[in-house]
């Protein structure tokens, strides 16, 4: 059981949003507000949100980056907002998904499921793991990731990244198969919606993102990583 909270500031979107997912044996705390969602956020234990971007006191953009400094919990952002730079925008600034308004609640419910699922597997086998004499290190068990000894503060789909990549150095992914590992298999959006989060990846575990030596490009295919050595 997972306690979900949604922000929206329709009530009756927000009353059946909230009834699909008490269906579905979660609990659910519902903010008409950014200001009452920081509240929740923290007073609660919560394991996803549900993030209208249009809020009377703080766009929803704005809220996502003010949660993405202290948590890595899953954010699904719900938009009216349709063009592709929209999209884009909310993915760079640490949404993990995104609905475009109007949806389908069974759908959202399905959304969410996929989620939380891909946001709970395992990474790595093994618990440690080190890169370029300990710049960069891998706790699969507690599921951080340091570089030069700072925690690096990942969202769950960049971590999850890191972690299918750690496993299998030197292999070349295309985007087609990273999107059914990392977003699931009915997963129907824009494959080159991979190409941001591995953006967003790059800008904090790379020294320099746009000559990464972590996350390689492989044209016309997709990516691989090299790490350098690994212990």
């Amino acid at each position: 059981m997972k306690t979900i909270l949604i922000v929206e500031d329709e009530p009756k979107l927000l009353e059946v949003v909230s009834s699909y997912l008490k269906k579905e044996g979660h609990n659910t705390l519902e903010a008409l507000t950014a200001k009452e969602a920081i509240n929740y956020l923290i007073n609660y234990s919560i394991d996803f949100v549900i993030l209208d971007l249009m809020l009377p006191d703080m766009s929803g953009e704005a809220l996502c980056q003010r949660i993405r400094q202290t948590h890595t919990l899953p954010i699904l952002m719900l938009t009216a907002k349709v063009s592709e730079e929209d999209r884009i925008n909310g993915l760079a600034i640490g949404a993990d998904d995104y609905m475009v308004k109007p949806f389908s609640p069974r759908e959202l419910v399905q959304r969410v499921k996929t989620i939380l699922r891909r946001s709970g597997d395992e990474g790595l086998l093994a618990e440690h793991i080190t890169y370029n004499e300990g710049e960069l290190k891998v706790d699969a068990r507690k599921q951080e990731v340091y570089k030069h000894g700072n925690l690096v503060n990942l969202t769950p789909i960049e971590l999850k990244l890191l972690l299918t990549f750690g496993r299998h150095p030197n292999r070349v992914f295309s985007r087609d198969e990273l999107v059914e590992k990392i977003l699931g298999f009915d997963y129907e959006g824009d494959t080159r919606t991979i190409d941001q989060h591995v953006k967003n990846l790059r800008s904090k575990i790379e020294t320099n993102p746009k000559n990464p030596r972590y996350i390689i490009t492989v044209f016309g295919v997709g990516y691989k990583f090299t790490g350098g050595s690994h212990v």
